[in-house]
Order: C-alpha cells, then structure tokens, then sequence
C-alpha cells in the first residue's frame, strides 16, 4: 500500500519516488524518475518529468509543469499556471536534450502566477517572484522581483512579508519578529 494519495485521475509512472503524506490531484502525471519528498501536495493538471527532484513540503498549484532540470529545495511554492523552461534555445526541428539547463529554487521560495523562469538560473532562498515576472537571471536570497524581465524592488522576510531596512542595515518582520541585517546587499536573519 502507497503512503500517499493520487487522485484515481492521476498517473503515476514506474520508478519514480513519492514520499509519505504527498498529495497528488486530478489529472497530473508524475513521470519515471522523478521524485517528490514527504508532505508535498501536487495540484490539478501538473506534469513532474523524469529527473525533476522536489523536496518535502512543497507546494504545486494548478497547470504547473516541472520540466527535467529542475530541482526544487524544501518549502518551495509554485503558483498557478507558472512556467518552467528548460532549453535557452528551443526548436521543435532540433533536438536538445542533452542540452537541459539546470533551475534551482532553493528552500523556501514562492513564485508566483503565471511567472516565467528563464532556465539555467538560481532563486535564492526564501525569495519571492511577483505574479507574471519573467525571471532572466539569478535572484538573491530573499529578494523580491517583478515584472518583465524581472527587477528586484526589494527584500522580504521568511514569511513574506517586506522588510523595511534602517541606516543601520537592520529590519524586522511584523509578522514574526524576526530580525535581518543588510550588508554588501546580502540579507542575513540573526
């Protein structure tokens, strides 16, 4: 017996790796290959392909495909309808496979609706893509980014929420209590 549920519409290919508690809903296909840590919950009419690591507690909206390439750390969202790529270049002529390009999103970042992320780059950790930024180029640890290309506007805390940094370099999360300091455009929780 599975420790994980799969609505009876999904589909679930052989040799790929399911972690306990994980919830995957209507209509999505985890293919060969792939794996997905312990607590995720993969939305409606998602595709996870082969080779595509997802860690524990990481949330899938709705219409999300998650190409070879692409690893997600711990606690990472993905918003509904966002867009992984995985070739710079694509031609449907010509194949590429050997010339998948690595996305990482490290622990605890959140991309937002309708996002695009440019393959071959890093989203820092605890990061958050505005809704429909097209991110071409890394994004720092706790930096905030939209639009198209994206730009960062500012830096957030673990919880989201935006950090209002002091002369000193130093900011608070309402929400937590949390503090951070600022330096060389580097954040740091202490």
């Amino acid at each position: 017996m599975e420790d994980y549920f799969a609505h009876e519409t999904a589909v679930i290919d052989k040799g790929c790796s399911i972690g306990k508690d994980t919830k995957i809903w209507h209509f999505s296909h985890i293919m060969s290959n792939a794996v997905i840590g312990a607590q995720c919950n993969i939305g409606q009419n998602v595709v996870v392909s082969p080779q595509v690591v997802l860690g524990k507690n990481v949330k899938v909206q709705n219409n999300v495909s998650i190409y070879t390439g692409v690893i997600c750390e711990d606690d990472v969202f993905l918003g509904p309808s966002m867009v992984f790529t995985n070739i710079i270049n694509p031609r449907s002529a010509v194949v590429r496979k050997n010339q998948y390009q690595k996305t990482l999103v490290k622990k605890g970042a959140s991309i937002g609706a309708n996002a695009t992320i440019i393959c071959g780059n890093t989203i820092g950790e605890f990061a958050l893509i505005g809704a429909g930024a097209v991110v071409t180029k890394e994004v720092l640890p706790y930096a905030l980014v939209v639009g198209n290309p994206s730009k960062q506007i500012g830096w957030v805390s673990e919880y989201g929420h935006k950090l209002n940094f002091d002369e000193n370099g130093e900011a608070v999360c309402k929400e937590s209590h949390q503090k951070y300091q600022l330096k060389n455009n580097t954040v740091l929780k202490v």
